[in-house]
């Protein structure tokens, strides 16, 4: 059932939603060559307990780590490991949950490892300007199927491919809620959006086929023909005036 939030539970999202926005800023400022990802996800829990909120991804479904690391190829859920460490030229999907307050913030971004090559940086354009696509559908009385579309329509003129097998979602007092948010769809299709509904965007962006594969270990989600993935994430509210964007920092 899709959950239709108050303004005061809206008050509420919108500070989880800025303690993980600052939390992923402040990963991003430590991507640098010479990191490790486990360093990272230390930074990312830090930071959201000393605001007095709890990492919505540890523990979650057994998840061991604060923050989704992933590298190059990895798609999402990357476990952050003392092993990992960054090189120049990477690209490194951070993605990020803060629960405060009884509810959940959701974000992402794909930062750059120093200098990364040109085309590693289309992509990353091309995965975040897919995101805003998205996010100006996400207007009252529109469809699911209108984001997806965008999305996919954007990728899709630039020769990428968007990933089916993992997709954006409602989010508030839970994680994750209805509905479902693919980055492919039909216009007019699917659930119909109305003011109050908290929605996570998260294109997930492949340079290469968009099928995937799940490694050994449950969680790391790979492309499956090993070229570079990137992955951006915001979550919105639509509201009468239109969407807004609720992980933004202060």
């Amino acid at each position: 059932m899709v959950s239709i939030k108050t303004a005061r539970e809206l008050s509420k999202m919108k500070d989880a939603c800025r303690i993980s926005a600052e939390a992923l800023r402040a990963a991003g400022e430590a991507v640098k060559p010479g990191i490790s990802t486990y360093e990272i996800d230390l930074i990312v829990r830090n930071y959201i307990e000393k605001q007095g909120a709890s990492p919505s991804f540890l523990g979650y479904g057994g998840f061991p780590a604060s923050a989704c690391i992933s590298v190059n190829n990895v798609v999402i859920h990357g476990i952050p490991s003392k092993n990992k460490i960054l090189k120049e030229g990477d690209i490194v999907s951070v993605d990020v949950g803060a629960y405060y307050n009884g509810y959940h913030g959701d974000n992402a971004y794909t930062f750059p490892c120093g200098k990364i090559s040109a085309e590693a940086q289309a992509l990353l354009d091309a995965t975040r300007e897919s995101l805003y696509e998205g996010i100006k559908q996400a207007k009252a009385m529109n469809r699911i199927g209108d984001i997806g579309a965008a999305v996919q329509g954007y990728v899709e003129a630039r020769s990428y491919s968007v990933v089916r097998n993992y997709v954006g979602h409602g989010v508030g007092a839970n994680l994750h809620e209805d509905p479902s948010v693919p980055n492919y769809g039909t216009p007019g299709r699917g659930v119909k959006l109305l003011p109050g509904m908290t929605i996570a965007i998260e294109p997930m962006v492949n340079e290469g086929t968009h099928h995937v594969r799940v490694l050994g270990d449950k969680w790391t989600v790979q492309t499956l023909d090993g070229k570079l993935s990137a992955h951006f994430e915001h979550t919105i509210a639509v509201t009468p005036d239109g969407p807004v964007i609720l992980t933004v920092c202060d």
